[in-house]
């Protein structure tokens, strides 16, 4: 296991939709360690999807209010009320805008080994993985973002030096 270096926004793997996982084997298992150490071995990171570390498989890993894990082929479900706070990413480097997500959400898919699990939560957690969740879809947290807050987002990630593909952290 090791950590892994996070792709940057402009890496044309964050906006590639992953496929998914079909084997549960040594491999998953090894992915998932490596998920795990790149999420653990730096402070404040709340989670890392694979296409983060340049792998487009359907895999997370989450570190969120008191809850850690991992999720394989995950299939999230909403509430209708919402939240609105900062949010940031690992493959948007120093950048924190309000973002509006569901208050509430759950994620059901499989762990390492192939057995079904489910994944609850409200707040932070629900943040988490509903952005987890994003990830392997192709999407960021700014696509999210509307009006003049992703005007500013954009403006600011044009400006970032981090906007090049070649460019890792």
């Amino acid at each position: 296991m090791t950590m892994r270096p996070i792709r940057i926004i402009g890496d044309p793997v964050l906006r590639t939709g992953c496929e998914p996982v079909t084997s549960f084997d040594a491999e998953l298992r090894a992915l998932v360690g490596d998920l795990m150490d790149t999420l653990l071995g730096a402070p404040g990171r709340a989670g890392v999807a694979a296409p983060q570390i340049g792998v487009g498989a359907q895999v997370f890993v989450y570190d969120a209010d008191g809850h850690r894990g991992h999720v394989v082929n995950p299939r999230i479900e909403l509430s209708d009320e919402t939240q609105d706070d900062d949010e940031g990413c690992l493959s948007v480097p120093g950048l924190y805008f309000p973002t509006r997500r569901a208050l509430h959400a759950t994620v059901h898919g499989f762990d390492q080994h192939g057995q079904p699990l489910t994944v609850a939560g409200s707040g932070f957690l629900a943040r988490a993985l509903q952005h987890e969740t994003d990830h392997l879809g192709g999407r960021l947290y700014v696509d999210t973002l509307r009006g003049d807050v992703r005007r500013r987002a954009l403006r600011e990630i044009r400006a970032g030096r981090f906007a090049s593909p070649s460019r890792r952290s």
